[in-house]
């Protein structure tokens, strides 16, 4: 008997189709969690190399000293609060926006568009946009993490562009019953641009919690304004300032530890640190992640 062309080729397909991937999920993980084994290595015997997907020497002293100084968890609650709301606010405004710029029959439509598009394009600098902030009077205040990004220009694409693909007699009948603009944005196109409103939402509050140069720059001088990802930078950068010294932590209550973490130890438990939201987040918005992706990649 000859062989079935037709059952063998589903299964080379299969197979090769599942050994491929599995690959990729190997070298995706591997950096991840070559990280998370050298964070709970001893510093010490990191230094020997050899370190790959488990610790050779197990501890938690990389964590214990990022939380030595006891401002990291002032500052997560800082991260959290600019994510929660930064994301929250932007989304619904740049929504607005993005239902607004969609319409044909508002007049000022293009105009608008060009001038929001521009953005993306044309910066005044660091050094005005500086000054607007002082003269804003947001310098050290917490609303400097929220104002500057309220509107995104990229994500109003995005959402005007999946609004677009929305049938427009949905709209129409809301009118008809009576139903305003905001009435109509809020009852009908809210619920129906779910996928692509957790898109955008996990791009802005990704943004919002890895961001620290805006603290660097506007609430440096105020401790209670201090960012995680500040504060992780900080603590790193006195880490790569000491590398004569197999410390890098600070305080009497740190003393045992001055032995035992490293530069290369401290960097990989602060890059779990620093991740880990995100890590724990993402696999509720994952469904309407990879949805939103899909955005106008097939037309019909």
């Amino acid at each position: 008997m000859g062989i079935n062309k037709s059952r063998v080729e589903p299964i080379v397909f299969h197979t090769f189709n599942g050994l491929l991937m599995i690959f990729i999920a190997i070298v995706t993980l591997y950096p991840f969690l070559n990280t998370l084994a050298v964070s709970f290595n001893a510093g010490t015997d990191t230094i020997r190399g050899g370190i790959y997907l488990w610790p050779r020497e197990w501890t938690t002293q990389n964590y214990r000293a990022v939380f030595a100084g006891g401002t990291i968890f002032a500052a997560f609650w800082i991260s959290v609060a600019r994510t929660v709301l930064g994301t929250v606010l932007s989304l619904f405004l740049t929504s607005m926006l993005a239902y607004t710029l969609s319409r044909k029959d508002y007049i000022l439509r293009k105009p608008i568009t060009i001038i929001v598009v521009m953005t993306m394009y044309f910066s005044a600098g660091l050094i005005p946009t500086y000054f607007l902030i002082k003269d804003l009077h947001l310098l050290n205040n917490f609303l400097v993490y929220i104002i500057p990004g309220l509107i995104s220009a990229f994500n109003m694409i995005v959402i005007r562009t999946y609004i677009q693909t929305l049938p427009e007699g949905l709209i129409e009948s809301a009118k008809i019953d009576g139903a305003g603009d905001f009435r109509t944005f809020m009852s009908i196109i809210l619920p129906l641009c779910q996928p692509v409103l957790a898109t955008v939402a996990l791009f802005i509050a990704v943004g919002q919690w890895n961001s620290w140069f805006d603290t660097f720059l506007y609430a440096s001088s105020k401790q209670n304004l201090s960012t995680l990802q500040y504060e992780l930078m900080k603590l790193l950068s006195s880490s790569m300032n000491t590398n004569s010294s197999p410390s890098v932590a600070s305080g009497a209550d740190m003393g045992q530890a001055r032995n035992l973490v490293t530069p290369v130890s401290i960097r990989a438990a602060i890059t779990i640190v620093a991740a880990l939201p995100i890590l724990v987040v993402y696999p509720f918005l994952q469904k309407y992640f990879v949805h939103g992706l899909q955005l106008g990649s097939v037309k019909e």
